[in-house]
Formats: C-alpha cells, structure tokens, sequence
C-alpha cells in the first residue's frame, strides 16, 4: 500500500504516529510511505520584502522542524519515509497531494475543534474530506 502521512509537528501528530506503531498492519516494511508538512504562504508583503531566496530557506527549515522527528520515529520503527514539503492552503494541498500521487490511504491527526468552531474557523480535516478522493484515517 502507498501511504501518505500528513504531519504538523503538533501533538496530533504524535497521537497518529502512536496509533500507527501499535497498529502493524499500518506500520510495516510492505507498504510505501511518504510524510508530508504543508506550511501557510508568508503574506505577500513580506515574500516581497524578504526575498525567494530568504522564504525559501525559512520554508525548508520550518518543514525540517517538523519532518525530522516524525522520520526519526519512523526510521525506528523500520520505515524509510520520502519528504514532501508544500506551501499553500493547507486542507487543498493535502488532498490534492494525495489525489494526484495515486496514494492508497492518507493519514493524519485531528484537532478535533468542536462543530461551532468548525463552521467559524473549518478546519483541516474538513477540507481535506471536500476534495480527496482518497481513503482518509483520521486519528484524535
């Protein structure tokens, strides 16, 4: 199976990586996994004060932050996961990733904000479930 595994550094990211070390049918050598970290753009006033070069490196190292442990903890476990780092709104980047890298499951954590902050603020996890098609595991 090809999993993608949507990570934000947050300790819902360490919830899912729990789950899947206790589930060994998730976590095993068979399968193929990719992690991926979607960061928010730097508004555009500060893209153009800072330059590409300067936004590029913040990016990279924000998504190193928070790569780095979840490969370390997978490594452990036997996994040798591919990086993908993007940029953009988070919820579309993450199913459109998955859509289009013929991912057989995604996986991620959950916030898990309540019904009315969800309509104020949506979330995630919702916007991910509008515009995938793949099979989502969402872990709270």
């Amino acid at each position: 199976m090809n999993i993608l595994l949507a990570v934000d550094g947050s300790a819902y990211t360490k919830k899912m990586l729990a789950y899947l070390a206790t589930h060994e049918e998730l976590l095993g050598g068979n399968h193929e996994y990719t992690v991926l970290t979607v960061q928010m753009p730097l508004p555009a006033r500060a893209r153009a004060a800072l330059g590409k070069e300067m936004v590029d490196t913040y990016h990279a190292e924000e998504a190193e932050k928070i790569l780095a442990p979840v490969c370390k903890f997978l490594a452990r476990h036997g996994v040798q996961p591919k990086r993908n780092v993007k940029v953009g709104p988070v919820g579309e980047t993450i199913a459109k990733v998955a859509d289009t890298g013929k991912f057989d499951l995604l996986v991620m954590g959950s916030h898990g904000h309540g019904a009315i902050a969800t309509l104020v603020m949506g979330s995630v996890t919702t916007q991910v479930l509008a515009h995938s098609k793949v099979p989502l595991l969402i872990v709270r």
